[in-house]
Protein backbone atom coordinates (compact mmCIF):
# COMPACT_ATOMS: atom_id res chain seq x y z
CA UNK A 1 0.00 0.00 0.00
CA UNK A 2 1.10 3.81 -1.04
CA UNK A 3 0.50 6.61 1.46
CA UNK A 4 -2.17 9.18 0.79
CA UNK A 5 -2.26 11.81 -1.40
CA UNK A 6 -1.21 15.35 -1.22
CA UNK A 7 -4.36 17.44 -0.83
CA UNK A 8 -5.77 17.83 -4.27
CA UNK A 9 -4.76 14.45 -5.61
CA UNK A 10 -1.44 16.42 -7.07
CA UNK A 11 1.83 15.92 -6.67
CA UNK A 12 3.66 18.27 -3.46
CA UNK A 13 3.99 21.80 -4.71
CA UNK A 14 6.51 23.73 -2.62
CA UNK A 15 7.16 27.01 -3.30
CA UNK A 16 10.40 27.65 -2.13
CA UNK A 17 13.05 28.21 -4.39
CA UNK A 18 16.67 26.52 -4.73
CA UNK A 19 19.69 27.45 -6.36
CA UNK A 20 20.63 29.99 -8.41
CA UNK A 21 16.91 30.42 -8.44
CA UNK A 22 16.29 31.70 -5.08
CA UNK A 23 20.41 33.28 -5.41
CA UNK A 24 18.44 35.75 -7.79
CA UNK A 25 15.43 35.78 -5.85
CA UNK A 26 17.07 37.48 -3.19
CA UNK A 27 19.13 39.95 -4.75
CA UNK A 28 15.76 40.94 -6.71
CA UNK A 29 13.91 40.85 -3.39
CA UNK A 30 16.51 43.88 -1.62
CA UNK A 31 14.71 46.30 -4.56
CA UNK A 32 10.98 45.87 -3.70
CA UNK A 33 8.91 47.31 -1.26
CA UNK A 34 9.37 45.69 2.11
CA UNK A 35 5.60 44.25 3.63
CA UNK A 36 7.05 42.73 7.67
CA UNK A 37 4.61 40.37 8.42
CA UNK A 38 2.86 38.50 11.42
CA UNK A 39 4.23 35.61 13.39
CA UNK A 40 1.12 33.84 12.02
CA UNK A 41 1.54 35.26 8.39
CA UNK A 42 5.49 33.62 8.42
CA UNK A 43 4.38 30.33 9.51
CA UNK A 44 1.72 30.26 6.91
CA UNK A 45 4.43 31.25 4.31
CA UNK A 46 6.84 28.59 5.34
CA UNK A 47 4.43 25.84 4.75
CA UNK A 48 3.84 27.16 1.36
CA UNK A 49 7.51 26.63 0.69
CA UNK A 50 7.84 23.40 1.90
CA UNK A 51 4.51 22.20 0.71
CA UNK A 52 2.63 21.67 3.64
CA UNK A 53 -0.27 24.09 2.01
CA UNK A 54 -0.48 22.03 -1.42
CA UNK A 55 -1.99 22.91 -3.38
CA UNK A 56 -1.95 26.33 -2.72
CA UNK A 57 0.23 28.76 -4.84
CA UNK A 58 0.01 32.13 -2.65
CA UNK A 59 -2.10 34.16 -0.02
CA UNK A 60 -5.87 34.03 -1.31
CA UNK A 61 -8.21 36.28 -3.04
CA UNK A 62 -11.45 37.76 -1.84
CA UNK A 63 -13.40 35.61 -3.16
CA UNK A 64 -11.62 32.60 -2.06
CA UNK A 65 -11.89 34.00 1.59
CA UNK A 66 -15.76 34.16 1.42
CA UNK A 67 -15.72 30.41 0.36
CA UNK A 68 -13.26 29.70 2.58
CA UNK A 69 -15.27 31.83 5.80
CA UNK A 70 -19.02 30.40 4.64
CA UNK A 71 -18.47 26.75 2.62
CA UNK A 72 -14.70 25.86 3.46
CA UNK A 73 -14.02 25.89 -0.39
CA UNK A 74 -12.06 27.78 -1.82
CA UNK A 75 -13.42 30.28 -5.71
CA UNK A 76 -11.80 26.80 -7.55
CA UNK A 77 -13.66 24.54 -5.21
CA UNK A 78 -10.75 23.04 -3.41
CA UNK A 79 -11.82 22.17 0.02
CA UNK A 80 -9.91 24.50 2.61
CA UNK A 81 -11.44 25.14 6.27
CA UNK A 82 -9.34 28.28 7.07
CA UNK A 83 -8.65 31.54 4.99
CA UNK A 84 -4.88 31.76 4.52
CA UNK A 85 -4.24 35.53 3.70
CA UNK A 86 -2.25 38.60 3.95
CA UNK A 87 -2.77 41.93 5.25
CA UNK A 88 -1.04 45.26 5.09
CA UNK A 89 -2.48 48.63 5.94
CA UNK A 90 -3.99 50.80 3.97
CA UNK A 91 -0.75 52.92 3.01
CA UNK A 92 1.04 49.98 2.20
CA UNK A 93 -1.53 48.72 0.00
CA UNK A 94 -1.97 52.34 -1.87
CA UNK A 95 1.97 51.59 -3.10
CA UNK A 96 1.51 47.91 -3.90
CA UNK A 97 -0.17 48.07 -7.17
CA UNK A 98 -1.93 44.96 -8.40
CA UNK A 99 0.41 43.23 -10.80
CA UNK A 100 3.09 44.72 -8.83
CA UNK A 101 6.31 42.99 -7.31
CA UNK A 102 6.72 43.09 -3.27
CA UNK A 103 9.38 41.27 -0.80
CA UNK A 104 7.65 39.77 2.39
CA UNK A 105 10.06 40.06 5.72
CA UNK A 106 9.47 38.71 8.93
CA UNK A 107 10.05 41.08 12.40
CA UNK A 108 13.87 40.18 12.33
CA UNK A 109 14.58 41.49 9.13
CA UNK A 110 14.60 38.27 6.61
CA UNK A 111 13.40 38.11 3.55
CA UNK A 112 10.36 35.19 3.28
CA UNK A 113 9.46 35.24 0.16
CA UNK A 114 8.40 37.45 -2.86
CA UNK A 115 5.06 38.30 -4.23
CA UNK A 116 3.02 39.37 -7.43
CA UNK A 117 0.04 41.17 -6.28
CA UNK A 118 -2.92 39.89 -7.79
CA UNK A 119 -5.67 41.94 -5.34
CA UNK A 120 -6.32 44.19 -2.87
CA UNK A 121 -9.61 43.94 -0.60
CA UNK A 122 -11.11 44.70 2.37
CA UNK A 123 -12.98 41.65 4.51
CA UNK A 124 -15.31 41.58 7.07
CA UNK A 125 -13.28 40.72 9.95
CA UNK A 126 -16.54 39.92 12.27
CA UNK A 127 -17.55 37.84 9.98
CA UNK A 128 -14.50 35.50 9.73
CA UNK A 129 -14.16 34.79 13.56
CA UNK A 130 -17.75 34.41 13.00
CA UNK A 131 -17.67 32.01 10.40
CA UNK A 132 -14.46 30.68 11.67
CA UNK A 133 -13.49 30.79 15.25
CA UNK A 134 -17.64 30.94 16.22
CA UNK A 135 -17.07 33.60 18.62
CA UNK A 136 -16.28 37.22 17.92
CA UNK A 137 -15.25 37.73 21.73
CA UNK A 138 -11.76 39.59 22.02
CA UNK A 139 -11.13 37.65 24.47
CA UNK A 140 -10.23 34.47 22.45
CA UNK A 141 -6.64 34.50 20.85
CA UNK A 142 -7.22 33.86 17.24
CA UNK A 143 -10.09 36.23 17.23
CA UNK A 144 -7.34 38.42 18.88
CA UNK A 145 -4.68 38.12 15.74
CA UNK A 146 -7.70 38.47 12.87
CA UNK A 147 -9.26 41.89 14.30
CA UNK A 148 -5.23 43.18 15.18
CA UNK A 149 -4.62 42.47 11.31
CA UNK A 150 -4.30 45.35 8.89
CA UNK A 151 -6.97 46.76 7.04
CA UNK A 152 -6.61 45.43 3.17
CA UNK A 153 -5.71 41.95 2.57
CA UNK A 154 -3.40 41.31 -0.71
CA UNK A 155 -3.66 38.20 -2.78
CA UNK A 156 -1.16 36.70 -5.19
CA UNK A 157 1.36 34.14 -5.44
CA UNK A 158 4.66 33.82 -3.84
CA UNK A 159 7.89 32.72 -4.25
CA UNK A 160 9.29 31.78 -0.80
CA UNK A 161 13.46 31.91 -0.21
CA UNK A 162 13.53 31.08 3.15
CA UNK A 163 12.30 28.78 6.26
CA UNK A 164 13.06 31.23 8.51
CA UNK A 165 15.07 29.81 11.81
CA UNK A 166 13.05 27.06 12.26
CA UNK A 167 15.49 24.43 10.71
CA UNK A 168 18.39 26.34 12.70
CA UNK A 169 16.78 26.34 15.55
CA UNK A 170 15.51 22.91 15.78
CA UNK A 171 17.31 20.66 13.04
CA UNK A 172 16.26 17.06 12.33
CA UNK A 173 13.25 17.84 14.04
CA UNK A 174 11.78 20.33 11.32
CA UNK A 175 10.66 17.91 8.23
CA UNK A 176 9.20 18.91 5.26
CA UNK A 177 6.29 16.79 3.42
CA UNK A 178 8.70 15.48 1.66
CA UNK A 179 11.12 14.55 4.65
CA UNK A 180 8.31 12.76 6.22
CA UNK A 181 6.95 11.01 3.26
CA UNK A 182 10.03 9.41 2.57
CA UNK A 183 10.94 8.38 6.10
CA UNK A 184 7.59 6.65 6.53
CA UNK A 185 8.27 4.86 3.14
CA UNK A 186 11.84 3.60 4.27
CA UNK A 187 10.04 2.26 7.71
CA UNK A 188 7.37 0.63 5.69
CA UNK A 189 4.63 2.52 7.17
CA UNK A 190 1.59 3.38 4.68
CA UNK A 191 -0.96 3.97 7.23
CA UNK A 192 0.28 6.69 9.68
CA UNK A 193 -1.69 8.86 12.22
CA UNK A 194 -0.77 11.96 13.42
CA UNK A 195 -0.44 12.97 16.83
CA UNK A 196 -0.98 16.82 17.05
CA UNK A 197 0.40 18.72 20.10
CA UNK A 198 1.39 22.11 21.40
CA UNK A 199 1.92 20.34 24.90
CA UNK A 200 4.37 18.09 26.39
CA UNK A 201 2.44 14.54 26.58
CA UNK A 202 1.19 13.56 29.78
CA UNK A 203 -0.08 9.76 30.25
CA UNK A 204 -3.45 10.58 28.48
CA UNK A 205 -1.28 11.75 25.40
CA UNK A 206 0.12 8.45 25.55
CA UNK A 207 -2.36 6.52 25.62
CA UNK A 208 -3.96 8.04 22.65
CA UNK A 209 -0.86 7.56 20.67
CA UNK A 210 -0.45 4.01 21.87
CA UNK A 211 -4.33 3.21 20.58
CA UNK A 212 -3.37 4.49 17.40
CA UNK A 213 -0.66 2.37 17.08
CA UNK A 214 -2.76 -0.79 17.54
CA UNK A 215 -4.57 0.43 14.14
CA UNK A 216 -1.83 2.17 11.82
CA UNK A 217 1.63 1.11 11.34
CA UNK A 218 2.89 4.35 13.09
CA UNK A 219 2.65 8.03 14.72
CA UNK A 220 4.26 10.82 14.02
CA UNK A 221 4.02 13.24 17.13
CA UNK A 222 4.31 16.45 15.30
CA UNK A 223 4.86 19.56 17.53
CA UNK A 224 3.74 22.74 16.85
CA UNK A 225 6.70 25.06 16.08
CA UNK A 226 5.24 28.49 15.74
CA UNK A 227 3.76 31.07 18.19
CA UNK A 228 1.51 30.19 21.46
CA UNK A 229 -0.73 31.84 23.71
CA UNK A 230 1.59 33.08 27.19
CA UNK A 231 1.96 30.24 29.92
CA UNK A 232 2.06 27.74 27.15
CA UNK A 233 6.07 25.30 27.32
CA UNK A 234 8.40 26.34 24.73
CA UNK A 235 8.69 23.70 21.98
CA UNK A 236 12.36 23.39 22.70
CA UNK A 237 11.00 22.31 25.83
CA UNK A 238 7.85 20.23 24.82
CA UNK A 239 10.38 18.27 21.90
CA UNK A 240 12.80 17.13 24.94
CA UNK A 241 10.00 15.48 27.15
CA UNK A 242 8.34 13.81 23.74
CA UNK A 243 11.96 12.79 23.12
CA UNK A 244 12.01 10.77 26.58
CA UNK A 245 8.85 9.49 26.29
CA UNK A 246 9.52 7.85 23.29
CA UNK A 247 12.27 6.20 23.87
CA UNK A 248 11.66 4.88 27.08
CA UNK A 249 7.93 3.92 26.70
CA UNK A 250 7.14 3.37 23.37
CA UNK A 251 8.54 0.31 20.86
CA UNK A 252 10.96 1.31 18.53
CA UNK A 253 10.32 2.44 15.00
CA UNK A 254 6.43 2.64 16.27
CA UNK A 255 6.61 6.92 16.73
CA UNK A 256 8.79 9.63 14.80
CA UNK A 257 9.12 12.97 16.43
CA UNK A 258 8.68 16.06 13.96
CA UNK A 259 7.78 19.74 14.26
CA UNK A 260 5.96 21.79 11.53
CA UNK A 261 6.02 26.12 11.76
CA UNK A 262 2.99 27.22 12.41
CA UNK A 263 1.22 29.69 15.27
CA UNK A 264 -1.87 28.28 16.64
CA UNK A 265 -4.93 29.97 15.50
CA UNK A 266 -6.86 27.69 18.71
CA UNK A 267 -10.03 27.64 16.25
CA UNK A 268 -10.98 24.37 17.60
CA UNK A 269 -13.25 22.38 15.13
CA UNK A 270 -12.13 24.42 11.54
CA UNK A 271 -8.37 24.28 12.83
CA UNK A 272 -8.84 20.55 13.97
CA UNK A 273 -9.70 19.94 9.77
CA UNK A 274 -6.61 22.20 8.72
CA UNK A 275 -4.94 19.94 11.03
CA UNK A 276 -6.27 17.14 9.22
CA UNK A 277 -5.24 18.40 5.54
CA UNK A 278 -1.89 19.42 6.08
CA UNK A 279 -1.31 16.06 7.64
CA UNK A 280 -2.53 14.72 4.78
CA UNK A 281 0.46 16.36 2.47
CA UNK A 282 3.26 15.31 5.25
CA UNK A 283 1.76 11.42 4.53
CA UNK A 284 -0.49 10.90 7.36
CA UNK A 285 -3.84 8.79 6.77
CA UNK A 286 -5.34 9.96 10.00
CA UNK A 287 -5.37 12.55 12.28
CA UNK A 288 -5.97 11.51 16.48
CA UNK A 289 -8.61 13.68 17.43
CA UNK A 290 -9.51 13.82 20.82
CA UNK A 291 -11.02 16.11 23.47
CA UNK A 292 -11.30 19.79 22.43
CA UNK A 293 -8.87 19.78 19.68
CA UNK A 294 -7.16 22.70 19.16
CA UNK A 295 -9.54 24.55 21.62
CA UNK A 296 -9.04 27.30 23.80
CA UNK A 297 -11.51 27.90 27.11
CA UNK A 298 -15.15 27.31 26.61
CA UNK A 299 -15.89 28.38 22.91
CA UNK A 300 -15.91 24.97 21.67
CA UNK A 301 -17.77 21.98 23.15
CA UNK A 302 -15.38 19.07 24.25
CA UNK A 303 -16.19 16.63 21.17
CA UNK A 304 -17.24 19.73 18.17
CA UNK A 305 -13.62 18.63 16.40
CA UNK A 306 -15.28 15.32 16.14
CA UNK A 307 -18.38 16.01 15.16
CA UNK A 308 -17.05 18.79 12.23
CA UNK A 309 -15.10 15.72 10.50
CA UNK A 310 -18.78 14.19 9.82
CA UNK A 311 -20.28 17.71 8.34
CA UNK A 312 -17.81 17.86 5.68
CA UNK A 313 -18.40 16.48 2.11
CA UNK A 314 -17.26 12.76 1.34
CA UNK A 315 -14.16 13.04 0.16
CA UNK A 316 -13.09 16.22 0.89
CA UNK A 317 -10.21 14.96 2.99
CA UNK A 318 -8.72 11.26 2.77
CA UNK A 319 -6.94 11.92 5.79
CA UNK A 320 -9.12 11.10 8.24
CA UNK A 321 -10.28 11.53 12.09
CA UNK A 322 -8.99 9.16 14.78
CA UNK A 323 -12.02 10.05 16.90
CA UNK A 324 -10.90 9.26 21.20
CA UNK A 325 -13.30 9.92 24.18
CA UNK A 326 -11.84 11.51 26.86
CA UNK A 327 -9.00 9.51 28.57
CA UNK A 328 -8.39 9.41 32.15
CA UNK A 329 -6.49 7.27 35.01
CA UNK A 330 -8.87 5.19 36.35
CA UNK A 331 -7.97 3.65 39.59
CA UNK A 332 -10.52 0.78 39.89
CA UNK A 333 -9.58 0.19 36.40
CA UNK A 334 -6.05 0.11 37.26
CA UNK A 335 -4.91 2.02 34.21
CA UNK A 336 -5.58 4.12 31.46
CA UNK A 337 -9.08 4.30 30.20
CA UNK A 338 -11.62 6.15 28.30
CA UNK A 339 -15.49 6.77 28.81
CA UNK A 340 -16.26 4.29 26.42
CA UNK A 341 -13.60 1.48 27.72
CA UNK A 342 -14.16 2.33 31.85
CA UNK A 343 -17.50 1.90 33.54
CA UNK A 344 -16.69 3.76 36.81
CA UNK A 345 -17.60 7.23 38.06
CA UNK A 346 -15.72 10.37 38.49
CA UNK A 347 -14.95 9.26 41.97
CA UNK A 348 -12.42 6.73 40.21
CA UNK A 349 -11.04 8.70 37.79
CA UNK A 350 -8.33 11.01 37.77
CA UNK A 351 -8.53 13.88 34.67
CA UNK A 352 -5.36 14.38 33.22
CA UNK A 353 -4.95 17.46 31.42
CA UNK A 354 -2.39 19.74 30.06
CA UNK A 355 -3.76 22.88 31.73
CA UNK A 356 -3.42 20.87 35.38
CA UNK A 357 -0.08 19.98 33.89
CA UNK A 358 0.79 23.30 33.67
CA UNK A 359 -0.79 24.71 37.15
CA UNK A 360 0.98 22.30 38.73
CA UNK A 361 4.32 22.13 37.87
CA UNK A 362 4.31 26.15 37.97
CA UNK A 363 3.06 26.21 41.11
CA UNK A 364 5.28 23.31 42.51
CA UNK A 365 3.09 20.77 43.55
CA UNK A 366 3.07 17.19 43.61
CA UNK A 367 2.00 15.64 39.99
CA UNK A 368 1.53 11.78 41.15
CA UNK A 369 2.88 9.11 38.69
CA UNK A 370 -0.50 8.22 36.74
CA UNK A 371 -0.43 11.99 35.32
CA UNK A 372 2.76 11.81 33.77
CA UNK A 373 5.57 9.41 33.74
CA UNK A 374 8.38 10.52 35.91
CA UNK A 375 11.28 10.95 33.17
CA UNK A 376 8.75 13.79 31.56
CA UNK A 377 8.28 15.71 34.75
CA UNK A 378 12.28 15.92 35.14
CA UNK A 379 12.77 17.86 32.05
CA UNK A 380 9.34 19.95 32.77
CA UNK A 381 10.83 20.32 36.16
CA UNK A 382 13.97 21.57 35.32
CA UNK A 383 12.25 24.40 33.43
CA UNK A 384 10.45 25.86 35.59
CA UNK A 385 12.59 26.09 37.79
CA UNK A 386 14.63 27.74 35.65
CA UNK A 387 11.80 30.09 34.99
CA UNK A 388 11.85 30.44 39.02
CA UNK A 389 15.17 31.64 39.48
CA UNK A 390 14.87 33.94 36.50
CA UNK A 391 11.83 35.53 38.86
CA UNK A 392 14.27 35.41 41.74
CA UNK A 393 17.16 37.38 39.97
CA UNK A 394 14.58 40.05 38.62
CA UNK A 395 13.63 40.90 42.17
Amino acid sequence: MSLVNPHGGGDLAPLLLTGDALAAEHRRAATLPRLVVSSREKGDIIMLGIGGFTPLSGFMSHADWQGVCDGMRTASGLFWPIPITLSCDKAFADTAAVGRDIALYDAEGEALATMTVTERYAIDKAHECATVYKTTDLAHPGVKLVMDQGEVNLAGTIRVLSTGDFARKYGSLFMTPKETRALFTSLGWSRVAAFQTRNPMHRSHEYLAKIAIEICDGVLIHSLLGALKPGDIPAEVRTRAISVLAEKYFVHKTVVQAGYPLDMRYAGPREALLHALFRQNYGCSHLIVGRDHAGVGSYYGPFDAHHIFDEIPKGALETQALKIDVAFWCYRCGGMASGRTCPHGDADRLQVSGTQLRKSLSEGAVVPPEFSRPEVLEVLRQYYATIAAGETGRR
